[in-house]
């Protein structure tokens, strides 16, 4: 599970962004930062929710941005309900710390979150914990097919 599915969907899409593999986990912002080198805001965090009708959708934000309840809630009128560490692999086919937009199972919505946008090129995950992938930020907004949405927080320090 995870990073077969990400693999057909580039190859389905015509993706050739280089999936590139760590020795070292990619499972937190943090480690993901160290292993590629890179600012934690970097790096890409698909966060995992579950809607009022049970829908599920996945939210990409700039690594060191926080859900925002409020702008969540006005956007997807609910409360934001992350899935749980055993719902996660079964309804997005990805285990935690490397859920990413990609090789998702139909049923699944990605949007991008304007935090992203604080930054030229990001990494997602791609499909579990020791891989993720470069995108600018026009690329990861045209491989996705997301919607933009505003439910994130910056801290003042980012």
């Amino acid at each position: 599970m995870g990073l077969k599915e990400v693999q057909e969907e580039f190859a389905r899409k015509g993706i050739t962004n280089e999936i590139l593999t760590m020795d070292e986990s990619t499972a937190t912002v943090e480690l993901a930062a160290a292993a590629l080198g890179t600012e934690p805001g970097e790096i890409a965090k698909s966060m995992a929710f579950k809607l009022k009708d049970d829908s599920v959708i996945i939210v990409v934000f700039m690594g060191t941005a926080r859900i925002d309840n409020r702008k969540f809630k006005d956007r997807f009128h609910c409360k934001a309900t992350m899935l749980t560490a055993e719902e996660t692999p079964a309804l997005t086919g990805h285990p935690v710390g490397g859920v990413c937009p990609f090789g998702l199972p139909e049923n699944v919505t990605v949007y991008l979150d304007e935090s992203l946008k604080k930054y030229e090129a990001v990494y997602p995950a791609a499909g579990n914990r020791h891989n993720a992938v470069r995108f600018t930020i026009p690329e990861l907004e045209a491989a996705t097919g997301a919607e933009w949405v505003d439910v994130g927080k910056i801290p003042e320090e980012a």
